[in-house]
């Protein structure tokens, strides 16, 4: 999906590791879900992955390559 890669080219990675990969939006890129900027893009490549929030959040979702993602608004 190239729009897929489009957005993740606009985003600065944070962490990549077996459970998950995560890029943080520093340039105020719009959710693809709801249209307004996101702060963090989470994309689960397990099919059971636990995330540990820190503070309540809005979620967006979407599904890419068999993969849940996530969109996070704070």
């Amino acid at each position: 999906m190239e729009e897929f890669d489009e957005l993740v080219s606009s985003l600065t990675p944070r962490e990549d590791n077996e459970a998950i990969k995560s890029y943080q939006n520093t340039t105020a890129v719009a959710c693809p879900a709801c249209e307004t900027p996101f702060d963090d893009m989470v994309v689960c490549k397990r099919e059971f992955t636990s995330l540990e929030l820190d503070f309540e959040m809005d979620l967006c979702t979407t599904i890419h390559d068999g993969d849940v993602v996530l969109f996070t608004h704070k």
